[in-house]
């Protein structure tokens, strides 16, 4: 790296910044330090300055940092000025009318899977979650299309520092359970609600992955069991498949 005084400070903290949005696990101070360079007091001087305003915030370790809730909604704010929410809108309206129910864009969060974004079914007897709800990670389709997405170590360390809350019957509440779900999800590629959330709805979800290969969002549909069932959802997979992989493209524009 280039030696710190030909580099701003302004450039620096938006270095860390990148740093941190291409990794996939949270990252200590000094590890975001290799690419940069800087002296040991400096990086900890920016990464303090960029926690104290909010953009970053320590793992359950303590000790590593990742990427807070403000910087990822600056992050949807940029997209949401691009073309990307218009495209992602329209591909949602696509496979709401292949598979005639709910349709939802779904992102991770501190307070769990949040709606972004849905397109609502035409029937009148439907499920509503509207835009800006928060459902839990463990027991919901596109929550655990998110977990399975972790790498194994991390996907363990999430699990346990969850609140398994037991919703239904149905509802994964023990942490082995779960995890041997998740391994099969992230085989498979997609996930299922059974009844898991909410006695009486089922759903099916996909993740939507970025360029660059690592997990955005997840792409669901639900519906009641009295109109769909799990075999029904799951031959509908292939739909929000094809969907997931024109939401990668978009996301360029």
């Amino acid at each position: 790296m280039e030696d710190e005084k030909r580099i701003p400070t302004n450039l620096r903290t938006l270095l860390i910044l990148e740093i941190l949005g291409r990794s996939d696990t949270p990252l200590t101070p000094t590890e975001i330090n290799r690419e940069l360079g800087l002296p040991k007091q400096t990086i900890h001087r920016l990464c303090d300055t960029l926690m104290r305003e909010g953009f970053v915030i320590r793992d359950t370790t303590g000790k590593r940092l990742r990427p807070s809730r403000r910087l990822r909604q600056m992050a949807s704010g940029i997209l949401f000025t691009s073309q990307f929410h218009i495209a992602r809108h329209q591909v949602l309206l696509d496979v709401a009318a292949q598979v005639s129910e709910t349709v939802n864009f779904v992102v991770p969060e501190e307070k769990g899977m949040t709606y972004l974004d849905r397109v609502e079914t035409d029937w009148a007897f439907r499920i509503q979650l509207p835009i800006g709800s928060h459902v839990p990670f463990h027991c919901t389709a596109s929550g655990k299309t998110y977990l399975a997405s972790l790498a194994p170590p991390a996907r363990k360390s999430m699990v346990e520092s969850l609140n398994l809350e037991k919703l239904t019957p149905n509802t994964h509440h023990e942490v082995g359970a779960l995890m041997e779900e998740l391994s099969i999800i992230a085989k498979q590629g997609y996930a299922l609600d059974q009844e898991e959330f909410m006695q009486g709805m089922v759903a099916i979800a996909v993740p939507v992955k970025d360029p660059s290969g690592r997990f955005y969002s997840a792409l669901a549909f639900h519906g009641p069991l009295q109109r769909l069932s799990i075999e029904e959802a799951i031959a509908k997979v292939d739909v929000l498949m094809e969907a997931s992989k024109r939401l990668t493209n978009a996301i360029l524009t």
